[in-house]
């Protein structure tokens, strides 16, 4: 499958902002839902490197990517989006891997997940175990699974 994960660049941003769009999308949310999304979902040139912005690569093209935010020892899964063309293709558990390894080698000792419905049984298969519920950043109201991955297991 050729896959790479590598750090994001600056002139990514609006490229991943995108993604996660057109990801968000794949599961069925309307066009009003997603707008109500885009401010939560929007990664600025400026902010990558500080989230630690990760980017999944095949043949040249970005097929997903993640973020880690946060201090040691608890983190924060802010961000992972795969492309809806490459979804269910082993993509999203390479870069949950490198999630965990990453936080192992900074220091951190666990992470959380504020999870999409739909992700929450790809994040419990990942090993995270449901820990709460947390407000959703976009939708007034909603709220949303919270796990925990311990990153020492």
């Amino acid at each position: 499958m050729g896959i790479s994960i590598r750090p994001a660049r600056l002139q990514e941003a609006s490229y991943l902002t995108e993604l996660a769009l057109r990801s968000k999308a794949h599961w069925g949310y309307d066009t009003q839902f997603l707008e109500s999304c885009r401010k939560e979902l929007t990664l600025r040139e400026g902010e990558l490197s500080a989230r630690r912005a990760a980017v999944a690569e095949q043949d040249g093209d970005i097929v997903g990517f993640t973020t880690l935010e946060g201090d040691p020892p608890q983190g924060v899964l802010g961000m992972m989006f795969v492309d809806p063309d490459v979804i269910g293709k082993g993509i999203g558990r390479l870069l949950f891997d490198h999630v965990v390894v990453t936080a192992r080698e900074l220091g951190f000792t666990q992470f959380t997940i504020d999870a999409d419905p739909n992700a929450e049984p790809f994040y419990e298969a990942m090993g995270a175990v449901p820990v709460g519920v947390a407000p959703s950043g976009s939708i007034p109201g909603r709220t949303l699974t919270q796990l925990l991955r311990n990153v020492r297991d």
